[in-house]
């Protein structure tokens, strides 16, 4: 696929480390691409934290209760894991993921590129006005069919 522009790290002055340019190997290039320019967009520094898994990897996230299925997109190349950072730091505030979740919405529908976030699984992001949007109509989905919404900030998926 032909992308559309080159990365400009002077736009957010965020770049992937070596690490987690590493965990990008065997990602399908156009999740890659999208995870790239949502960097560009993000207003919070974040790095990969996991990619192409194999089925064994993903066995031990189950038994560990770190994942809930077997059928994972990152057996197939199709999913990445980020983490977020605050002033050089890990953070786990869900609204930074929120933040993240909106770069990634914004390269998504610039390229045409459906892709879907871990905590609003109903439709692809760019299908919404902002990432914000799509997490309380997944919520509130969830909550007309009587059940727990599963909130995955920090992943993405094909």
């Amino acid at each position: 696929m032909k992308f559309s522009r080159i990365f400009s790290p002077e736009i957010s002055g965020f770049i992937l480390s070596r690490r987690s340019l590493e965990r990008l190997e065997g990602v399908d290039e156009n999740l890659v691409y999208i995870t790239k320019l949502a960097l560009d967009y993000s207003t919070v520094d974040f790095g990969v934290t996991s990619g192409l898994r194999t089925l064994e990897q993903q066995k031990l996230l189950v038994a560990d209760g770190r994942s809930q299925t077997l059928k994972s997109k990152h057996l197939e190349g199709k999913a990445v894991d980020v983490v977020a950072y605050k002033a050089g730091s890990v953070s786990w505030d869900f609204e930074h993921y929120v933040e993240i979740a909106e770069a990634f919405r914004m390269a998504a529908e610039e390229e045409g590129i459906p892709v879907t976030w871990g905590a609003a699984w109903l439709a692809p992001l760019q299908d919404y006005t902002s990432s914000r949007q799509a997490l309380d109509v997944y919520k509130a989905t969830r909550k007309k069919q009587g059940r727990k919404p599963f909130i995955d900030g920090p992943h993405f998926q094909l």
